[in-house]
């Protein structure tokens, strides 16, 4: 199938080649993903045979990172930056069960994700899908539909779950953490996960793997990801592989349906894992 809208896909999707956004839905169970996109996360998994498991962990993280935040730290604002496609347990349904007074702004650069989640939250006038770079964080704060939802004399949440890695040196992917939270007040938080690697070879073949079909960043070492939390109070249990963050502090459990078993790495087995944690502005 290509581009030209056979089969009732829009004429802007690109099914030629894959879409991170796209992967990701696939490896989480999610239905809004092509055969290019299939055939590349299997591609990845030969190699990587913990793909699959370190984006259900990393999915899962989410969950419970904004159950905590909107329970036990009282946040009732998140910015979602680089929101990908709608899945089970977006962050505004986990913290509106709590919170139903909880905003939330989805940010994505993908006009095709925005089109999904837009329809997705029509009706839900506490939140809103705007179309941005997560890189410009300046813009994001001005946007509209951010201006409408966020107060920023109260404390924000703002979460880049498994995005940063999308981002290329050039694009100082700290600098941008470090640009939002200056614009937030104290008390806000930050979430980060970021895939990492050890060693030299799986980092660059992961990398260049995701280069050669789609404007990507890199894998980055655990240091190099420990740097975008200075001068911020982590919370306990500190920067760790996240499917150790506070495993059992939410009871609600995702289940991820897809027609294969996936196989499970043990964590000394892992080449590559999403590492990361949820800090504190002071």
């Amino acid at each position: 199938m290509s581009a030209a809208g056979e089969g009732g896909v829009p004429p802007e999707i690109d099914t030629s080649v894959p879409s991170v956004a796209r992967m990701y839905d696939y490896a989480i169970g999610g239905k809004d993903n092509f055969e290019v996109d299939r055939a590349a996360a299997h591609e990845l998994a030969k190699v990587f045979p913990e793909g699959f498991q370190f984006t259900r962990d990393n999915r899962s993280f989410l969950g419970r990172a904004v159950h905590y935040l909107t329970k036990e730290a009282g946040i009732r604002q998140f910015i979602d930056n680089g929101s990908g496609l709608p899945a089970q347990r977006t962050v505004h349904q986990v913290a509106q069960e709590l919170n139903p007074d909880a905003r939330v702004v989805y940010i994505d650069n993908d006009p095709v994700v925005l089109a999904y989640g837009r329809a997705l939250l029509e009706g839900n006038g506490k939140t809103a899908a705007l179309q941005a770079d997560m890189a410009e964080p300046e813009k994001i704060l001005a946007g509209e539909s951010t201006r409408k939802l966020i107060d920023l004399d109260e404390p924000v949440a703002a979460l880049y779950v498994s995005v940063l890695h999308c981002l290329p040196d050039e694009h100082k992917p700290g600098d941008v953490v470090t640009r939002m939270l200056d614009a937030l007040p104290s008390g806000s938080y930050v979430v980060i996960s970021h895939l990492v690697a050890e060693d030299q070879a799986p980092m660059d073949y992961f990398t260049e793997y995701m280069n050669r079909s789609m404007p990507w960043g890199r894998v980055r070492r655990p240091a190099e990801v420990t740097r975008f939390f200075d001068g911020l109070e982590i919370l306990e249990p500190g920067l760790v592989d996240i499917e150790f963050w506070r495993p059992d502090s939410y009871a609600e459990k995702m289940t991820f349906d897809l027609p294969f078993e996936i196989p499970v790495v043990a964590p000394e087995d892992k080449k590559l894992w999403e590492f990361g944690g949820v800090a504190r502005k002071p």
